[in-house]
């Protein structure tokens, strides 16, 4: 009987309730919309997050550089042997091996923060910046001119004379290319963590446990093509020649790596025995991070601990702005928007109850309780909600569709996150201070549509369905028999 006598009325009054389903589902598509591009939103920013953090680990700990002392050289230094003054051309080269980053840590510190509560792993990295100044000297020659004068007084004698003036140096000079490059040192025993774990090896093969101190390298796939190198290749640093056994290519296109060592390798390069500039830190549990964060910096003075939120402060542009707007004035506007169409929906509901007041006084003339009316009320506003709920996921999934369709370029510009610039290179000297993070992406932007949406659409729908019906319901409860037959004409 509820069936039946449902399925009638609404039939009987198919323009009111799609009008009520139609305004709940403007708003549950606009709610679906908004959570898909909040969603692409973040996924657009982990994106630049895994460019600008790709590390494989959840947290680094640095520590930041200290100001250089007033003594203390401002910039580097490049000595050249003195060659014979019967070189014309003199070739010269030179590397010029710092640290890069916050200010170096002992590599004992990477067992301590280990041990810390929370920690599943941590491994140390040093990040050096290696520039080559190479080129040669031409030598100048000396050339001397004389000049006379007719009307000067010579010597004793009185005869008139030349006199040579001072030599000059005529020709000469220098010619030098500067190459800056990124080296990394790697920790071969445990490479799921560090600057290498974001990258795959695409020719050769990568380090060994065993090469915890062997004179082999892996390049990055767009040095590697910029000069020329393959596997087998020599790479030189410093006069120490390493033998490339692998190219890697990086998981994000913005990687800044360039050449990879064994650890022990890169100490020695830049001075830095037992030395690490950055330690990765992969925490038991995801969930946890900020409590690790916290436990780290409690324990370990004076370092300083970073996680992807703490980066993700530092994307700005086009797609910050747009992530802002979708989780701050697209939630409240959501809401606004769901607000009216419930409130249209009940409103419309009651208006229409009232309209059936013959209908309804009739119904309880011939014995319907009130509770028998107000459920059929209900099951006819339930009905009206999910079929805006149809109609809402419809729309929400079209208007995802096209965003995803015509991905809209957002940018992103990464902000400088190291731990600390400024001259003061590595051990035994100044050097330059860490290269700016500060690079401009563009992001295609989707709008992926989850389980949890579409279910979260289900529940706005049978709410604003509960929420009209309630209405409508108390509405026709407090009907009487005697209304009806006053209605009667």
């Amino acid at each position: 009987m509820f069936g039946i006598y449902l399925k009638r009325e609404l039939g009987r009054r198919k323009k009111a309730a799609l009008v009520i389903a139609l305004g709940l589902a403007l708003g549950i598509a606009l709610v679906i919309t908004v959570n898909s591009v909040s969603a692409g939103m973040t996924q657009a920013q982990d994106k630049v997050l895994q460019s600008l953090y790709g590390l494989g680990t959840d947290m680094t700990v640095t520590k930041a550089r200290t100001a250089p002392s007033a003594d203390s050289s401002g910039g580097p230094r490049f000595e050249f042997d003195a060659k014979g003054e019967d070189d014309d051309d003199t070739e010269q080269s030179s590397d010029r091996v710092s640290t890069q980053g916050g200010q170096a840590l002992k590599a004992a510190l990477v067992t301590q923060v280990a041990d810390q509560k929370g920690v599943a792993a941590a491994v140390g990295a040093l990040t050096l910046n290696v520039t080559k100044v190479d080129g040669s000297f031409t030598q100048g020659k000396a050339q001397s001119s004389t000049s006379g004068s007719s009307g000067s007084q010579g010597g004793p004698g009185g005869s008139g004379g030349g006199s040579t003036a001072a030599p000059q140096v005529q020709g000469g000079g220098a010619s030098f290319d500067v190459n800056s490059y990124s080296v990394a040192g790697v920790d071969v025993t445990d490479q799921d963590l560090g600057p290498l774990a974001s990258s795959k090896i695409s020719s050769g093969v990568t380090f060994t446990s065993a090469q915890t101190d062997a004179k082999v390298a892996v390049v990055s796939k767009s040095y590697a093509k910029e000069n020329s190198y393959k596997v087998g290749s020599t790479l030189t640093i410093s006069s120490t020649k390493y033998k490339i056994i692998g190219i890697a290519t990086p998981d994000s296109s913005d990687s800044t790596t360039d050449v990879y060592l064994p650890l022990k390798q890169a100490q020695t390069l830049a001075d830095a025995a037992d030395q690490v500039t950055t330690i990765y830190v992969k925490a038991i549990d995801s969930q946890q991070i900020d409590t690790v964060k916290a436990t780290i910096q409690k324990n370990i003075s004076g370092t300083t601990v970073t996680t992807s939120a703490d980066l993700a402060e530092t994307v700005s542009g086009s797609l910050s702005t747009a992530s802002d707007l979708a989780t701050s004035v697209g939630k409240w506007l959501s809401i606004a928007v769901l607000v009216a169409a419930f409130l249209v929906a009940a409103l419309l509901t009651s208006s229409a109850v009232s309209r059936r007041v013959r209908e309804f006084g009739t119904l309880k003339a011939l014995g319907w309780p009130s509770r028998r009316v107000t459920r059929q009320v209900v099951g006819e506003s339930m009905v009206n909600g999910l079929l805006g709920g149809a109609l809402g996921i419809g729309l929400g999934l079209a208007a995802a569709y096209t965003v995803t369709a015509i991905s809209p370029k957002l940018t992103a510009e990464l902000g400088n996150t190291g731990g600390g610039g400024g001259t003061g290179g590595g051990p035994g000297g100044g050097g330059p201070g860490q290269q700016s993070a500060s690079n401009t992406m563009e992001i295609a932007l989707s709008a992926p549509v989850s389980v949890t949406t579409i279910a979260l659409a289900v529940g706005l729908a049978v709410t604003g369905g509960l929420i009209a019906g309630a209405m409508g319901g108390w509405r026709a409860s407090r009907m009487r028999p005697a209304d009806a037959l006053r209605s009667v004409s």
